[in-house]
């Protein structure tokens, strides 16, 4: 494989060096919040925005810059808030809107910037909008996607093949309305036609109308559904080809997505928004609104999103890099190339952004194993540009067990029994571990929505708090490594040392060389550094240990000669500067 040896991270491909006016996401840690799992604050099971305004202090503990909170918009719940009945209203699970405004006035003296989940690609069936289109009113007839469908021998049939995310036909009847609608995702989410310019406008309006009250920006959900191909003459759309890997037909995987993902028009739609919130900060002043995409596209689409040479996109589309493509054997050289890949594809200017979890996926601890809990905060913290860590990952916290009976999440509802583990959001959804006490501390209440995963009394933040290299500790530490210039404004070289060992070097002239090294596999490893990185001072000292060194912090090394133990990352910093 190749080693990216000519790669070093300059202005255009990694962060703007030494700029002091640089916008304050570019190295921001950010923070997902799942409000449902983060604090109850009522008493009824469920996490609420006076739980979030509880722990707005914990975020400042552990050096959060901003938190996207995901969604708490009013909804019948069908896919857990990403099914808006009301795009301008706060769901009273959640509590009222006067809960979100003093949370974000919290937020403000706390200098936590909040960043709401925008959710444009459907709204709920319960939604006036869809419930307006569906009795063909005028204005709101073309809303929505919806076709008549075909009658073939009598019987009818969806206008085409597609597939939802959920299973099964991506076209619902109506039979009011007596046709189908487009849902790629839950039968409850209708996907809006975004090729009618009013419903643009709606949408731009629900942006403004959260930046009145406060956001600093939006993580745009499931961005890269957002259009469909347009119909032809007839009104009618084309099958996509089967993939011959499944024979189940309501398997989302049984087509091969051309015509339902990924349309040309989709990142102009988020340079349309992002001219909004430009505009937005130039009347009324105060830091950058930002834009955080989300897409699981090839990367090379991606990369669309940070813009093109007459519009500015998206400050963050997701790197899924990682989340995707990251494999509990991946060796050394696999992470070189899949970090130095979304560096050296980057548009010139553009900055980084990096993901291991969140809400959709199995906790980091659980798909790569306990033991690289520290190594992949410390990859995520000390690479250049900005990190998103999902609540509780900063403890450790693994899946918590969720039996059949307890399974709420569609995606695995949906499906059967048999697999219902394989296809499920929920383990990485249970509870926030706060302390050791009953239902962790996350409610005072009788139950909670999603059980309590069983490892709580040894991971959650009041233990961890006094064991010194407790995985928290160790984040704590880091954040305040952030601030170090070398790693917030520094360069960046990324190599693989061996198949075992990923070193990251962080340099900048006139300070201290950073070297952050990671043991993926579960031996004794001894590296030389100057056998990757050239021009190194000849010593070094442990800048970050963690609960797997045997050494401490400010003990001194050889750059010629590093000992780590199984699994170990560490952050040394060179004795001398450059």
């Amino acid at each position: 494989m190749t080693t990216w040896t000519s790669i070093v991270l300059l202005l255009g491909v990694g962060l703007l060096a030494a700029d002091a006016a640089a916008p304050w996401w570019q190295t921001a840690s950010f923070y997902q919040i799942y409000p449902r799992s983060f604090k109850d604050s009522d008493g009824d099971g469920v996490g609420d925005l006076n739980g979030v305004t509880e722990k707005l202090e914990y975020l400042k503990e552990i050096g959060v810059t901003a938190t996207w909170l995901s969604p708490f918009l009013r909804s019948p719940g069908a896919d857990f808030g990403y099914d808006i009945s009301d795009f301008k209203d706060v769901d009273p699970l959640f509590g009222t809107m006067e809960d979100f405004e003093n949370m974000v006035a919290r937020a403000k003296q706390l200098n936590v910037k909040i960043i709401l989940d925008f959710v444009p690609n459907h709204s709920s069936d319960e939604c006036d909008w869809f419930i307006r289109s569906a009795a063909g009113e005028e204005k709101y007839k073309d809303y929505y996607i919806w076709h008549p469908g075909f009658v073939e021998n009598g019987v009818r049939r969806p206008p085409t093949n597609w597939v939802s995310v959920f299973r099964g036909s991506a076209w619902e009847w109506h039979e009011g309305r007596q046709e189908y609608y487009l849902h790629q995702f839950h039968k409850k989410q209708p996907d809006f036609n975004f090729r009618n310019p009013v419903v643009r406008e709606e949408m731009n309006d629900v942006l403004r109308f959260w930046l009145e009250k406060g956001v600093d920006g939006f993580r745009v959900d499931a961005i890269y559904h957002a259009f469909e191909v347009e119909a032809d003459k007839n009104g009618n759309y084309p099958d996509e080809p089967r993939n011959d890997w499944t024979n189940d037909p309501d398997e989302y995987g049984y087509t091969h997505k051309i015509y339902t993902v990924d349309q040309p028009e989709t990142p102009h739609l988020v340079y349309e928004w992002r001219e909004i919130l430009d505009q937005f900060q130039q009347d009324n002043g105060g830091d950058e609104r930002i834009l955080m995409v989300e897409t699981w596209s090839p990367i090379e689409i991606v990369m669309h999103y940070y813009g093109n040479e007459t519009a500015e996109g998206a400050q963050i589309p997701f790197n899924f890099q990682l989340i995707s493509n990251l494999h509990y054997d991946s060796d050394a050289y696999h992470y070189e190339y899949l970090i130095n890949n979304w560096l050296s594809l980057m548009p010139s200017g553009k900055s980084a952004n990096w993901v291991i979890g969140n809400h959709d996926k199995n906790r980091v601890g659980s798909r790569f194993g306990a033991d690289r809990v520290d190594l992949f905060n410390i990859l995520l913290l000390t690479l250049p540009g900005c990190s998103i860590t999902y609540q509780g990952e900063e403890l450790g916290m693994l899946d918590g067990y969720i039996s059949w009976k307890d399974t709420v999440d569609p995606q695995a509802c949906n499906g059967y029994e048999e697999n219902y583990m394989a296809m499920s959001r929920d383990p990485a959804r249970t509870p926030m571990h706060w302390t050791d006490g009953k239902f962790s501390g996350f409610t005072d209440g009788k139950t909670t929505w999603l059980p309590v995963a069983e490892d709580y009394k040894q991971r959650n933040v009041q233990t961890e708090r006094g064991v010194a290299l407790s995985h928290l500790n160790v984040f704590k530490r880091l954040q305040q490594l952030r601030k170090e210039p070398t790693i917030e404004q520094g360069l960046a070289e990324v190599k693989a040392i061996s198949s075992y060992v990923l070193g990251v070097k962080r340099y900048m002239s006139g300070n201290y060389v950073y070297i952050s090294l990671f043991n993926i596999f579960g031996y004794i490893e001894n590296v030389n550094l100057n056998d990757v990185f050239s021009g190194l001072p000849a010593k070094f000292q442990y800048a970050l240990v963690t609960g797997k060194s045997i050494k401490q912090l400010g003990d001194q090394v050889s750059s010629s000669s590093v000992t780590l133990m199984p699994y170990e990352a560490i952050v040394l910093r060179s004795t001398t500067t450059i």
